[in-house]
Formats: structure tokens, C-alpha cells, sequence
């Protein structure tokens, strides 16, 4: 669970070689420092080894790299590569790299042609109306409008709806992010996440602008490896994950 202290002096980040990469490892890591009062993640890396990223008061830190030293029951630590680290203001401890469900990106023709970004949040799809639709250029911010929650049941919805239509523009699953735990990062205004998708994928932010009634959010692509700088996604693929049409394909008919 979050905290509202924000962690403070020491940072460091810790890859732990051996055999370390039991889901065991993760989870008890996460449950030592919130013991401790560290702030930070874990993360499997595709080497074999677990990276840690921890921070907070220096007695605590320091306790919990001699504890990665030796590791839950049935780790094999072999070794431990402890270098400073940045101390970025996380208010959690937390697992990364593990997929917090599932997302979909509808593109919609009804009174406004529209892409609905929908990210599953405790069961349900909370959902945006994004009126260019999404972009992999982190220079294109996007507006995005907060509409109501969909069931998931929805996701998979293709075809005619009125005088418009629906296609599954794209979709996959999607890790959450950033310093601040879900569902509180939305209730804050600031989520960060990581897209694992056919078309989208890498790390976005949505950050509120405005609230009231049907909020409104900027869709940010971040830079990262695979940001498409000059791009304009939805007009290079518009075609459905699904089907293969596109929108005005569904809705002639």
C-alpha cells in the first residue's frame, strides 16, 4: 500500500545475481522494506538477475542490501552489485515488469469520431475518450476526456452502433508505474504506465488538466526506446487488431 511519507537520504540500486528470480524473491523483498520504511521497486531482468532501486532513511537502506545479501529461503545469492542512486521520490515499494491486467483501444464514430483508451483498474476498464487518438511521438500530447467505466466485457466489442461503428483498434495488457501506487496515481491526477500492445507500446503518462464532471487528461507518450519521434500511428495502421478492417470498412458494411 502507499504512503504519504516521502522518502528521504539515501538511494541506491542493487542487482542481485544467483539464483534470485523465484516470484518468492520479489515478494518478500517488497515485504522487507515496507517493514523497513524503504521506498523503491523491484524488477526481474531478462539477464537472470533481480535489479532493486531502494531509497529512504540510510540505517534503512543499508539494512535491506544486507538483507538481499542473503535473500528469502531458497535464494542462492551469489553476488551483489551496489551502486548510489538517484533518490526520486517514490512513495511505495513495489514490483515492477508484472502485468497489471489488461488494455484496449477502441476507435469510435458516433456523434464524434473518437479512440477510447481503456485501462483495467480493479476489475473494471477506466476509460478515456482521446479525439485524435494516441500517438508513439512524445512530442504529441493528447487530449483525453474521462468518460465512464466500462466492463471488460465491452473490450472485445466490434461493428456497427448506430449510425457509426467500432473497431478494436488495438490492445494487449499493461504494468503500472511510477512513484505513486494505482489506484491512487489516478485519484492524484498523474499515472505512468507501460503499454504491451500490437501497436502501442512502452511507457505513457496521463496527467489531469482540468476536473469536474468529465475530467480532462493530457495522453503522453514517454522517451524511451521505442518512441516513434515524427510518427502519426492511427493514420499508419488504422486497421482492427481483430479483424483486420478498418472503421470505415465496419461501418459500410
Amino acid at each position: 500500500m502507499a504512503t504519504s511519507k516521502k522518502a528521504k537520504g539515501k538511494g541506491v540500486r542493487v542487482a542481485v545475481r544467483g539464483q534470485v528470480q523465484g516470484v518468492a524473491f520479489r515478494y518478500t523483498t517488497v515485504e522487507r522494506a515496507r517493514e523497513l520504511g524503504v521506498f523503491g521497486w523491484v524488477r526481474n531482468e531478462d539477464d537472470g538477475t533481480v535489479l532493486v532501486h531502494a531509497e529512504g532513511p540510510e540505517e534503512a537502506v543499508d539494512a535491506l542490501v544486507e538483507w538481499l545479501g542473503e535473500g528469502p529461503p531458497g535464494a542462492e545469492v551469489d553476488e551483489l552489485d551496489v551502486d548510489p542512486g538517484k533518490v526520486e521520490g517514490h512513495e511505495q515499494f513495489a514490483i515492477r515488469g508484472v502485468s497489471a491486467g489488461v488494455f484496449v483501444v477502441q476507435e469510435h464514430e458516433a456523434t464524434a469520431h473518437h479512440w477510447d483508451l481503456r485501462l483495467e483498474v480493479d476489475g473494471v476498464m477506466r476509460s478515456w475518450a482521446v479525439p485524435k487518438g494516441p500517438s508513439m511521438d512524445p512530442a504529441q500530447k493528447r487530449l483525453a476526456v474521462q468518460v465512464e467505466d466500462h466492463q471488460k466485457s465491452h473490450n472485445d466489442f466490434e461493428g456497427k452502433a448506430g449510425k457509426g461503428g467500432v473497431i478494436v483498434w488495438d490492445r494487449g495488457t499493461y504494468e503500472q508505474g511510477g512513484r505513486v501506487a494505482w489506484p491512487e496515481a489516478l485519484e492524484r491526477g498523474h499515472a505512468v504506465f507501460v503499454l504491451h500492445g500490437e501497436k502501442l507500446e512502452g511507457g505513457f503518462a496521463l496527467q489531469r488538466t482540468r476536473p469536474g464532471e468529465k475530467p480532462q487528461w493530457l495522453l503522453i507518450k514517454r522517451k524511451d526506446d521505442v518512441a516513434r519521434p515524427g510518427s502519426d500511428i492511427v493514420a499508419e495502421s488504422p486497421e482492427s487488431v481483430v479483424s483486420g478492417k478498418t472503421l470505415a470498412d465496419v461501418i459500410a458494411g
